[in-house]
């Protein structure tokens, strides 16, 4: 699309209305060609040198742009980049070459494989398996019955997805109006799994809304387990049943998460903590260790906490 075309659908005016623009971008991860946006001001600092062509963020910002970089005056740049992610979104399907299956590998029946997929040598693919357009999917992979994985992601080499899981739905973005309706920010990036990772039953990995989802390498994930998208998911973590994570988590290699413990949005989480059942992060955990509760603390101390309500009830 042209720069014109995209201040038309957001409504702001732009002078520079003919560069053409591809895709969209975070301002961090942009480049040339592509459009970024600023709606959060802890992102501000990465205004300075951001390489997108053009930005959407609010008049008082555009100053802190680097030279040749064109603003986008907007009073709502997250409604806007949600008004406009729909016509970067891809299609369904969107190539007429057919499914590459690799050599040794067994697909049952009822899966079906979107053209331009790719999948490689011994794998199972099992009844009612969805892949979808140009995902990749590596050496020695088994896919339960009904798994789904959606376009444009990719999948490791001895990767196992038990049954009912889903790889690559959209994540949950929505701009709000002040009127209170929702307006739906396309996920128009993917999920990227590591190799020897094994994923239970009826878990949800969502697609990035730019750039990727991350599980890496050995990584284990029990049935039920929740991840929003953008998390990156470190080596050789360890997520337990009904684990929940909003977008944009990052796990250091070697987290264990307990069952039902969960995360809000935009943390990390330091490499070989642990996180016993139920605990709740609601900041950074900068320092690998084992903790418990809400608001999160050492475990050492919510046990002691646990000891004292006990013996203020039984006095």
């Amino acid at each position: 699309m042209t720069l014109s075309e995209i201040a038309s659908i957001i409504g702001c005016g732009t002078e520079d209305g003919g560069i053409e623009i591809t895709s969209m971008n975070t301002l961090q991860n942009a480049r040339k060609g592509e459009i970024s946006f600023l709606s959060d001001g802890k992102y501000e600092k990465e205004l300075a040198d951001t390489k997108a062509s053009a930005v959407i963020l609010p008049a008082s910002k555009a100053s802190l742009l680097p030279e040749g970089v064109i603003a986008l005056p907007s009073d709502e740049p997250y409604m806007a980049v949600a008004k406009l992610s729909k016509y970067f979104a891809k299609p369904i399907q969107s190539s007429d070459e057919a499914p590459l299956i690799g050599e040794g590998t067994t697909l049952y029946p009822t899966a079906h494989i979107e053209n331009g997929a790719r999948i490689g040598k011994n794998c199972t693919i099992m009844s009612g398996v969805y892949v979808g357009a140009e995902a990749v999917i590596g050496d020695d992979v088994t896919l339960y019955p009904n798994v789904c994985v959606y376009r444009d992601c990719i999948i490791g080499n001895g990767v196992i997805i038990h049954a009912g899981t889903v790889v690559g739905s959209d994540g949950f973005g929505y701009a709000h109006t002040k009127t209170g309706e929702h307006v739906k920010l396309y996920q128009n990036g993917n999920v990227v799994i590591e190799d020897d990772v094994e994923i239970g039953a009826n878990c949800t990995i969502d697609c990035a809304v730019f750039g990727s989802t991350l599980i890496k390498k050995g990584s284990k994930i029990d049935n039920l387990v929740q991840i929003g998208h953008n998390c990156v998911i470190g080596e050789y973590s360890i997520l337990v049943s009904q684990v929940g994570l909003a977008g944009s988590t990052t796990l250091g290699r070697n987290v264990v998460m307990g069952g039902q413990s969960a995360t809000a949005g935009h943390l990390s989480i330091a490499p070989f903590t642990t996180l016993a059942a139920r605990a709740g992060v609601t900041k950074n955990v900068a320092k690998g260790g084992v903790y418990s509760g809400f608001p999160l603390m050492e475990h050492k101390l919510w046990l002691k906490l646990q000891a004292k309500l006990a013996k203020m009830i039984e006095s």
